[in-house]
């Protein structure tokens, strides 16, 4: 087999038993970085790409700008990379054929139109049955619903309209379903066991732990933006505090230059 295709089987396999958890990186030295705190796969989060770019998350770049960083990304580790890459960008397919020619083995790909409505189940099924004809049978295709972090529809809806969304995309070739904003323990255990496909999980602080996410059936967790914006959120300390007290304890917890140059020797 190719080196992709021993990757994607590789990360195939990662989802066969516990839990996948995913600190997700942004770019070329935040994905050593994870990988070399003891990661197995590096996510790329679309919104620290884009924060890394000078530009906001939600459609903030363009594909190409996507499939760049992806590629850097890729090329810097050599565990199995998969790529957020929203909804897809201008051309589903193509973007999909780019991550994968950069060295992605696998995608999210979400059904927002916007912040306040989501695409109709129907036709996210079709983009990604689009991601699938143009990434292979080894892609893994994490289908991602924004029902409850954008609060769509009735909140005594929206179990059924998550259930059903997920029973569709697995009808379109989805590998999992990804549904950021539940973290309710009871609501997982009953989505986990109500759709045919690995549920993923967006984590972060006040969350529930690992092991409490896996004993609700998921199957995988992922950080998303949360480790960016800690980053972003020490810089703006940092700076704040160095130019109005003229002091550095922000810093104080920093990695020594030796530890942090020490990452990227491959020596």
């Amino acid at each position: 087999m190719s080196e992709w295709q021993n990757k994607a089987a590789a990360f195939r396999a990662l989802h066969d038993d516990g839990v996948l958890v995913l600190p997700n990186a942004w770019d070329a030295g935040s994905a050593v970085a994870v990988v070399r705190a003891g990661a197995a796969a590096v996510a790329t989060s679309s919104a620290g790409v884009s924060w890394s770019l000078g530009r906001p998350d939600g459609h903030g770049v363009s594909g190409a700008d996507m499939v760049e960083a992806v590629r850097r990304i890729a090329g810097a580790v050599q565990v199995p990379v998969t790529a957020d890459v929203e909804g897809g960008y201008e051309d589903v397919a193509a973007t999909v054929r780019g991550v994968v020619d950069a060295g992605a083995v696998g995608v999210n790909l979400e059904d927002p139109l916007s912040g306040t409505e989501l695409r109709a189940a129907a036709a996210q099924a079709d983009l990604i049955r689009v991601a699938r004809a143009a990434g292979g049978a080894d892609l893994w295709i994490n289908a991602r619903t924004d029902v409850y972090l954008l609060g769509i529809g009735e909140p005594g809806g929206r179990f059924d309209e998550v259930v059903s969304r997920g029973r569709v995309y697995a009808d379109a070739g989805a590998d999992s379903f990804f549904v950021p904003g539940l973290l309710d323990l009871e609501v997982l255990a009953a989505l986990t066991a109500a759709v045919p496909l690995p549920v993923n999980a967006l984590a972060g602080p006040g969350a529930p732990g690992i092991a409490e996410l896996g004993a609700a059936g998921v199957r995988r967790v992922s950080l998303g933006a949360a480790v960016s914006k800690a980053v972003f959120g020490l810089v703006h300390r940092a700076t704040r505090e160095v130019l109005a007290e003229g002091t550095y304890g922000a810093l104080a917890d920093a990695m020594d230059y030796d530890a942090v140059n020490g990452l990227f020797d491959r020596s």
